[in-house]
Parts: C-alpha cells; structure tokens; sequence
C-alpha cells in the first residue's frame, strides 16, 4: 500500500460545520438498504481523499455508502437552507435526502438517497437507481471538461421499492464536494433576521474557500465579488460546452463556484439556444440561453443577503458587471474552440463567435460533433450534417478568411483546438441506455461511460457512434425532476 494513502478504517474526517449552533444542521440516521450492490466506483475520485485503490475490493466500501461502516469521527448530519424554487421563495428547504459523513483533505462527503432527514417535508429521502447514475456520470463527465463541479465517488444500488412515476429501485451515491454552501444556505438565515449566523457562515465560506480573503479589510464585499467572478466563469463554461442544468434554483447554485445538484440536465443535442431540457419548466425560466441571466437573478438574491453587514451598493455596482463579464469568460472560451487568438482585441473574433451562435441554430446540427469536425478542418463532413446548407457554408467561409490572419500554423491550431473540443459528451440518450442495462443488473456501460466521461478528449475503442450526432428520437427531450 502506497503510504501516502488510506484504508477506509484510517480515514478520518473532520466536522467544523458542527462548531456551528444548531440551527445550522440537524444530526441524522442513514437508512440501511437491503441486498446492496457496488455499481461503479472511480478510482480518479480515490485520489481525492487518499483511498487505497485496493478499498474497492473491500466490502467496507458498500457498507460506507450503506450506512453500516462509519469513519473515524463521522457525526452524520443534514444542511438546512433555504430557496428561491422557479422564482418563488420557500424559507426552509434544507437536505431532504442528503447526509453529510464529515470533511477529508477539503472535500466533504455527502451520501444522496440515505433516507429521511428532518428536511424531507413528504419526501422518502430515498434516490432511485436512474437519477443516481445521472448524477455519479455527469459529476465525473463535467470534471473530465474541465468545468467546476462536485465529485462522485461510488454508487450503490439495492432491490428496496421506491415509489415515483413507477416502482423503481433504490440506490445512494457518495459524492464530495469542496463546499455544500449553497445561496440559498444565506437566504436562509436572512429571512430569519439571524444576522449573527448570516456573519458566521460567510466566515466559515471564507475560511474553507477564499482563505486569502481571511485577514483582507471589506471581506466580505470582497468574498461577493469573488462569488460573482467565479460564476460568471462557471456559467460562461456550460454556456460554451453546450451544458444546461435544468434547475438552478437558489438552493442549487454553490457559493464556491462549482456545479452542483444534477437533476434534469442535459447537454445540447442539436443546437437550439432556446433548448429547454426540464419538461416542468413551462415558461424556460431556466433555458440554455437564460442561464447567464438567472444566474444573475440569484446573485441578486445573495447580495440582498450580504446587505445585511456589508456596503449594498458596492454589491450591487459590481453585480451590474455581471452578464458584461460572463460574456467575456464566455467570448475568451469560444474564441479556443474555434482556434483562434487568445485576446479579444478583435471584432471580427466577436461577430464570428455571434454569427456561429445564429448559424448552429438555423442549421439544426449537433453542437459537440460540429466542434469536434471543426477541430480536424473536415469543413465538407460539417456541410453534409446540416439540414440548411448555406447559412453555414457563409460562416465556414469567414472562418477560413479569419484563420488564415492566425500565426500559428494550421497544424498547431487543430491540435490546440483538440484540447478544447471534447470528442465526447454524456448526452442522455448515451446515460439512458446505461441506466437501462443497470436496471436489468448489467452495470458494464455505466463503467464504459465512467471512462469515457473522464478522458472525453481521446477516442474510446468500440464506442465511436458516440462521436456522432445524437439519434433524431432523443435529440434534445425533456426530463423530469423527479429522482
């Protein structure tokens, strides 16, 4: 054994959430599931908390995710807080379904699905085996793209009924995040009027996330601007890697800047910039094209919170920056997508960029197929893929015009570009099929997946029809909430 790693019996954690009062947390039972089954574990996300590889093979490691092994100074509890849920404020939402196992090396450890907490309201507390799946692919698949995210560690699954739009089973998964924070975890304590917690856990964000900000005068302006600046980064990433989450709710979006809560996500089939991917969004309030925008509608929602011990206008005026910096992130993105120079110095890398957004739409073409040709120059293999030829024919041939002003030479282009443009995406017709051979007991493709989803950028042997555009009958459906 490596000496720099763990058994699950040496692994320790530590609680500094539970220094807190009370009010912050309640303590909570894991409910135990019967005839549990390792589905996949990911030895990436081992190295995370310096696990021993070779825990994996331990029948620990279904007895941690089950409840029934405990590490060393585990106090398992559930967060409270509060939301903003499709616009409409709820004053106490909290982990209805989640148990937090305690912190190692920055991360904490939260179990999904492990029963009833005192936030449940009418919920089980329970996760069925297809949204447990989502969450454990897409934890990984976002990583593997470089883009802020929460981490997944295993996934269980067990012959225990649960009940949603059919009987399905149960499952619990392990996954770890730098911070479980969430706005809605400010509201909370805002609308409460308990401005002493409201200071502590800003505090406490400050100390886990922003430690330089620790000794700064104006923290906690400071600590605002940072949230934004790393939002705005976060939101320009899914933006340009075609991602939409489907619920971003103020009690979903993470004040450390990570991805967090996969419920009805997707990414973009064919290109559609109005593309709704939550079938109970009925007026697209969280649309692929309204993300920047409702991101800012929740950053609203934490500076009102900030206002409370720190200066709102100064709040506010940096927050008016928001969408101008988004666009930026986004522009600055887009710009290595496509190959071309890193400063946005030039009006014409700006109108390609707003001109390609238009052309993807009208030429109903896959997004990350189109990136991925275009990383080779296959500009002939992009033409045939479009229903309308010509918008697109216009555009490639701007593009040429702009890419024969580049420095570099085309063979150096291409490869950079290749570094940027993932020949995989976790599209949900690709999880759907895994989720239906795990149901029949055969967890083989959500393995595959889990690889690919970790090295999108290489081709992966016997699963190149993923590389191609996504199936007519499952580009871009709708998904449920339910999980």
């Amino acid at each position: 054994m490596n000496k720099n790693t763990h058994t699950l019996n040496e692994l320790e954690v530590t609680n500094d959430y539970l220094d807190f009062h009370s009010r912050y947390y309640s303590f909570s039972r894991i409910d135990s599931l019967p005839n549990t089954k390792l589905v996949s574990y990911s030895p990436q996300t081992f190295d995370l908390i310096n696990l021993e590889k070779a825990e994996a093979n331990n029948k620990q490691l279904i007895e941690l995710l089950n409840g029934e092994f405990l590490l060393k100074n585990s106090k398992p509890y559930s967060m409270v807080y509060a939301g903003h849920q499709f616009g409409y404020f709820v004053p106490e939402l909290g982990d209805g379904r989640a148990i937090n196992l305690g912190c190692v090396n920055g991360w904490h450890l939260q179990l999904k699905g492990s029963g009833l907490t005192k936030y449940s309201r009418q919920g089980d507390g329970k996760a069925v085996l297809r949204s447990s799946i989502r969450e454990y692919l897409m934890s990984e698949a976002m990583h593997g793209l470089n883009i802020p995210t929460t981490r997944a560690l295993a996934i269980i699954n067990s012959d225990e009924p649960v009940f949603r739009e059919e009987v399905e089973t149960a499952s619990i998964v392990l996954r770890l995040s730098k911070s479980w924070v969430r706005i809605g975890t400010f509201e909370y304590f805002y609308q409460s009027k308990d401005l002493q917690s409201l200071k502590e856990l800003a505090d406490f964000v400050i100390k886990e996330n922003f430690e330089h900000l620790i000794s700064q005068e104006n923290k906690y302006e400071k600590l605002f601007f940072e949230i934004v600046d790393k939002t705005a980064y976060l939101i320009a990433l899914w933006q340009a890697y075609g991602f939409m989450h489907g619920v971003m709710n103020t009690d979903n979006m993470s004040v450390a800047g990570f991805t967090i809560d996969y419920g009805p996500y997707a990414f973009m089939d064919n290109f559609d910039a109005n593309n709704i991917c939550n079938h109970t969004d009925h007026e697209g309030r969280y649309s692929y094209a309204n993300q920047p925008h409702i991101a800012q509608w929740n950053l609203d929602s934490l500076a009102t919170c900030f206002s409370a011990f720190a200066d709102e206008k100064k709040l506010m005026d940096y927050l008016d920056g928001f969408l101008h910096m988004q666009d930026n992130e986004y522009l600055k993105i887009m710009q290595k997508k496509l190959g071309l120079g890193d400063e946005l110095s030039s009006n014409s890398n700006r109108d390609l960029i707003t001109q390609l957004i238009g052309t993807l739409s009208t030429c109903n073409i896959d997004y990350t197929l189109f990136f991925n040709h275009l990383s080779s120059f296959k500009f002939e293999e992009i033409i045939e893929l479009c229903m309308y030829k010509n918008p697109m024919q216009e555009w490639l041939d701007s593009y040429k015009m702009v890419l024969e002003k580049q420095t570099l030479s085309k063979d150096e282009i291409s490869k950079k570009m290749k570094t940027v443009n993932p020949k995989y995406v976790l599209k949900n017709y690709m999880i759907q099929e895994a989720i239906q051979k795990a149901q029949k007991g055969d967890f083989s493709l959500v393995n595959d997946l889990l690889k690919i989803a970790q090295n999108p950028f290489i081709e992966h042997k016997g699963f190149e029809r993923y590389m191609l555009s996504t199936p007519q009958e499952f580009c871009n459906i709708q998904l449920s909430c339910s999980s």
